[in-house]
């Protein structure tokens, strides 16, 4: 997951030939491919238009909120209980953003059927970034230790980065560009958070 994350940047930077191979580092040593659930894609093809990608970005917070909340659950620590509410209530917050600059650009012609409505995806599927299925990656999780939650999370918001900075180079108007802008720096501080907690599980 971490290297598809990293090989969506090299693409974002112009890289023309970045791979990630299924299975990671395990399937290069000749194992089983055992890791978590792969991204389906870098990102969603079918949001183009500044609406479409608020709204795809809406339903990504949405999915990262619901994976958080229900690591945080199943915690047994508190200060790793703590970080997974934290993150969930970050990416609510960001919800409300999106759905702000939707409807002031939206106006009178705001869809109440906000997000689903803009976008082809399937009904009722929750989403993570990179295409992720939010049912597959908690099916994943059962018995997962730790350390392997922590470092798809990493996967998660590097992901989620890049996929802004993607959204804020192709919006429209000054104000959703800021909104993209600000939703890519506060995943960078839930990156660095995570990325902490992993190395002090790991030291």
């Amino acid at each position: 997951m971490r290297s598809r994350a990293a090989a969506a940047v090299l693409s974002r930077e112009g890289f023309k030939e970045a791979y990630s191979m299924e299975g990671g580092i395990r399937a290069w040593n000749g194992l089983r491919a055992a890791g978590p659930p792969e991204a389906g894609m870098a990102y969603f093809e079918t949001a183009q238009k500044p609406e479409e990608m608020i709204a795809l970005a809406w339903i990504l917070e949405e999915g990262a909120s619901k994976f958080y909340r229900e690591m945080g659950k199943r915690q047994k620590g508190p200060d790793e209980a703590a970080l997974f509410k934290e993150l969930s209530e970050d990416e609510e917050k960001h919800k409300t953003s999106l759905f702000s600059i939707y409807q002031k650009r939206a106006g009178k012609g705001a869809d109440s059927a906000f997000p689903r409505s803009l976008l082809s995806l399937e009904s009722g599927v929750d989403y993570l970034e990179g295409g992720v299925l939010l049912n597959k990656a908690l099916e994943w999780t059962q018995g997962q230790e730790l350390r392997d939650i922590l470092d798809f999370s990493v996967s998660l918001e590097a992901n989620a980065i890049d996929l802004y900075i993607k959204m804020e180079r192709k919006a429209e108007g000054g104000e959703a560009k800021e909104v993209f802008r600000a939703l890519s720096n506060q995943e960078r501080n839930h990156l660095k958070r995570l990325t902490a907690a992993l190395q002090t599980l790991i030291s």
